[in-house]
């Protein structure tokens, strides 16, 4: 099979921009590499192509080019193997060209997934499962290229098996959903968080499993926020009660704490049929609704909490999108979301697939990242003329960014939503990871109520999970939304929205009830779980100032204090030599920092473009949850790679 390569820089086509039908049409006496190459042109030309990590798009006139330069720059078919290879790395070689390490350990690890078999002109058959299966794997997940030490992973299976149908090689029927006429949300949004990063940051997991040789012995994904994955130990009392929820017959044979079987005997007796394999109702079993409530009646000081307003959820993300959803309606214009920037990518992934704007607002971050005012003023005046803003997202501990906003800017926040008409969603997964001194925890709904009339009847829905908090319980998927001031009918069109999706995972309401219910002073559990609650906030404070102060003291760096949350973003200052390699290879130069400091160092962060930055800076998102001694080799490996990163592009 032939294909002229993109680009002598090795752009490559996103694979949703390959037109199925356009290739299915071409005549089968065309080359591949003729199906290919006009099959690229013919997309860009109608929608424009996309390349990773910023989503920019190549112009017609920037595909006319790159196809000019490339006429003579062709991938012989004597080695079909190689040329299959080469398809699916998408760079420039021949036959007689050696090919780039990562594409044989790319090509081992190609396997199952593709079965057709692809004919090239001169009659040689190219097994495209051995070559093509990383490919496939990424492209449907992501929609974006995937980019390895200057090579980027193109197209996916889409490319070759309509190559091979054009070439009447394969005996497939025609696929009813194809890249060109599935849902085009799904295409365009994006979650950073497990990108292409994480992939291969998983890849050179394998590979290390499989004994390759690299500078350094393990994979640290500080890319995530989970807190067990990096060691943390789970919290006896929530464990304790998830084994007897699971297995009820323990209760009586087991020597575990009254308290523990009290609480898993009152929770088993909210499931139907006493079991935690039967469904709950839609919005969670009532008494820990009711245990939910509670607990937001003391954290707020006394203002009450009603249990019909509670609905739990598989993780507060659930949540989020089940609030998010009500607002996509178009008869009063385009709705619009507010969201900070830089922004837990959630945000925008779910406005990408429900097909609303993002309508974002800057933090201030030589302010601590503080969220001014005249910045939301800004931000809603612009989008007003492009969409109709509908709601207003805080997230408070920020993530990224991790700081704590004050009950007088919370104040203003409210003030603001309401002379706009925005609902708020309040986004505060983080409320028990407060470190700084000085800063305290507001939930908003507590705020809103205290400032009274009129903004005590705001609409509102906060959220909170099980995954961050002391508990780090992010497999179990436990969460909830709190709605009030919702009108009645539209609360019952949510609860009817929510029902679809049948019941959050039983277990992850338990762990819930064992957070917002929690041993109290006296009780068998107490004193350990008070002692292992303790100890981890007392170790992340810790690591958040360390983390802070260590990037400080390395040149072209500079951190925020962490206030809260679980995460640090620095900015980088990146030399214009790192800034231009970066935009040779379609990289933005924070991606291309990400990924050279993962290969050098094994260590995984998410650049800041996944979280969106304001024009002309670059940051990365790395977490504090890595153990005491693990963060203390990460944080000197970083230092070590900062330095020497600088100085090979200075």
């Amino acid at each position: 099979m032939l294909l002229k390569s993109a680009s002598s820089s090795s752009v490559a086509l996103n694979a949703a921009s390959i037109s199925t039908r356009q290739c299915a049409r071409r005549s089968t006496n065309h080359s591949s590499s003729s199906i290919v190459n006009n099959t690229i042109c013919r997309a860009s030309s109608s929608r424009g192509f996309t390349f990773s990590p910023r989503n920019e798009l190549l112009t017609r006139s920037r595909c006319s080019e790159a196809q000019e330069k490339n006429k003579n720059t062709v991938v012989s078919n004597s080695n079909a193997t190689s040329s299959c290879l080469n398809l699916g790395l998408g760079y420039k070689t021949s036959s007689s060209a050696s090919p780039h390490p990562a594409a044989n350990n790319t090509a081992r690890r190609l396997g199952k997934l593709f079965s057709p078999v692809v004919t090239s002109t001169k009659g040689n058959n190219i097994n495209s499962a051995n070559q093509l299966r990383h490919l496939a794997s990424i492209m449907p997940c992501y929609n974006q290229l995937y980019q390895h030490e200057g090579l980027i992973m193109s197209a996916s299976a889409s490319m070759l098996h309509t190559s091979a149908m054009a070439n009447g090689s394969s005996g497939s029927t025609a696929k009813t959903i194809t890249l060109d006429n599935m849902n085009p949300h799904i295409k365009t949004m994006e979650y950073a968080v497990r990108g292409p990063l994480v992939i291969r940051a998983t890849e050179i997991e394998k590979e290390l499993a499989a004994g390759a040789q690299k500078p350094f012995k393990e994979v640290i994904k500080a890319n995530i926020g989970d807190a067990h994955a990096m060691g943390q130990r789970p919290i006896t009392f929530i464990r304790q009660v998830l084994a007897l929820v699971s297995y009820p017959e323990l209760i009586d044979k087991s020597d575990f704490p009254a308290d523990v079987k009290k609480k898993a005997s009152e929770i088993l007796a909210g499931c139907k049929g006493g079991s935690a394999g039967s469904y709950s109702d839609s919005s969670g079993i009532e008494i820990i609704r009711k245990h939910a409530a509670e607990y937001i009646t003391r954290r707020d000081g006394g203002i009450a909490a009603n249990p019909d307003d509670i609905i739990l959820c598989a993780g507060a993300s659930e949540g989020i999108r089940a609030t998010l959803k009500l607002f996509v309606e178009t008869s009063s214009g385009a709705p619009g979301v507010m969201i900070p920037i830089p922004q837990y990518p959630l945000y925008s992934a779910s406005l990408a697939e429900f097909g609303m704007h993002q309508v974002g607002y800057y933090l201030d971050e030589a302010r601590g990242w503080a969220l001014d005012i005249k910045e939301l003023e800004r931000s809603i005046k612009e989008a007003r003329g492009q969409c109709n803003p509908r709601a207003l997202v805080v997230i408070n501990p920020g993530n990224p960014t991790g700081q704590v906003l004050t009950k007088q800017n919370i104040e203003e926040i409210i003030k603001f939503a309401h002379k706009e008409g925005l609902f708020i969603l309040a986004d505060e997964v983080y409320q028990d990871n407060v470190y700084a001194s000085g800063s305290e925890f507001h939930s908003f709904k507590k705020v809103m109520m205290e400032l009274g009339a009129p903004y005590n009847t705001m609409e509102l829905a906060s959220y909170f999970s099980t995954s961050k908090g002391y508990m780090g319980e992010c497999g179990l998927r436990g969460g909830y939304s709190e709605v009030v001031n919702l009108d009645k009918s539209v609360k019952a069109m949510l609860l009817k929205s929510i029902s679809a999706k049948l019941c959050p995972t039983v277990l992850g309401q338990a762990t819930m009830d064992c957070v917002v219910d929690p041993p109290q002073k006296g009780s068998p559990s107490y004193d350990l779980f008070i002692k292992e609650k303790t100890a981890v906030l007392q170790s992340l404070a810790q690591r958040a100032s360390k983390i802070a102060d260590t990037f400080n003291s390395i040149p072209g760096i500079k951190c925020n204090p962490v206030q809260g949350a679980m995460y640090a973003f620095p900015q980088i200052t990146l030399p214009q030599k790192a800034i231009d390699a970066a935009k040779a290879k379609g990289q933005a130069a924070d991606t291309f920092y990400a990924f050279e400091l993962l290969e050098n160092t094994g260590i995984c962060i998410v650049p800041g473009t996944g979280f969106g930055q304001y024009p002309g800076t670059y940051h990365f998102r790395t977490t504090i949850l890595p153990q005491p001694e693990k963060l203390a080799v990460m944080l000197d490996k970083f230092q070590e790679f900062h330095v020497k990163f600088v100085a090979k592009y200075s």
